[in-house]
C-alpha cells in the first residue's frame, strides 16, 4: 500500500471493503482515539464503557464498508461519532434503570503536582456539570467545546438541523455556566 497519508478516510474504508487489512488498521488508528475520547465524555468518564462503545461503533463501520457511498454526505469519522453517540445515549438510559448506589465509584488517581491537581479539580467539576445536562445537550457540548467539531458536523452526527444544534449548544452552555458559577473563583486559573 502506498503512503497511507494520501488516502482519505473514505478511500481507506473502501479499500477495507475490498479486503485490505492495512487500510482497516490505519483507519482504526485515525478514528478510534477521537471516538474513545468522545464516548468517555458522554459516559461520564467511564473509559472502559467508552472503549466498548468505540469497539461496537467500529464493528458497525466495518459492516457498513461494502455499502459505503464515498460521495454521500457522511464521512467515516462523523458517521462513527453519530453511531457512538447513539450507543452512549442507549447505555446512559439503561444505566438510569439500574441501582446506581450499588456501583462503586472508580478510584481517582492522585496527581503529583499542584498544577495537575488544580487541572484535575477543574476537569472533575466540568465532568460533574456535564453529567447534569440532558443527553442531547451533553452530546452537542462535548462535540463542540471538547472535540472541536463545527456546528454543521454536529448537526450531521446528531441528525438535526444546524439551528437545532446551535440551540442545544446555547442551552447547554448556559446550564454549564450556571452549574459552575458557584465555584468560579475556586476553579479559575489565576
Amino acid at each position: 500500500m502506498p503512503d497511507p497519508e494520501v488516502f482519505s478516510d473514505d478511500a481507506l474504508l473502501l479499500r477495507f471493503a475490498r479486503g485490505d487489512g492495512q487500510a482497516a488498521a490505519l483507519l482504526t488508528q485515525r478514528l478510534a482515539p477521537r471516538c474513545v475520547a468522545f464516548a468517555t465524555r458522554m459516559l461520564n468518564g467511564d473509559r472502559a464503557e467508552a472503549e466498548d462503545v468505540t469497539q461496537e461503533a467500529m464493528l458497525r463501520l466495518w459492516r457498513q464498508a461494502p455499502k459505503w457511498d464515498a460521495h454521500g454526505s457522511a464521512r467515516p469519522g462523523t458517521w462513527l461519532l453519530k453511531v457512538a453517540g447513539n450507543l452512549c445515549i442507549d447505555r446512559l438510559r439503561r444505566a438510569r434503570t439500574l441501582n446506581i448506589e450499588a456501583i462503586a465509584a472508580p478510584a481517582d488517581p492522585a496527581p503529583g503536582a499542584l498544577a495537575k491537581l488544580e487541572a484535575s479539580e477543574r476537569l472533575v467539576a466540568l465532568d460533574a456539570a456535564l453529567a447534569t445536562l440532558p443527553d442531547r445537550q451533553r452530546q452537542a457540548v462535548v462535540l463542540r467545546h471538547i472535540e472541536g467539531w463545527s456546528n454543521p458536523d454536529i448537526a450531521t452526527v446528531m441528525e438535526i438541523s444546524v439551528e437545532a444544534a446551535e440551540s442545544l449548544l446555547g442551552r447547554g452552555k448556559r446550564a454549564l455556566t450556571q452549574a459552575l458559577a458557584p465555584r468560579r473563583e475556586e476553579l479559575s486559573d489565576g
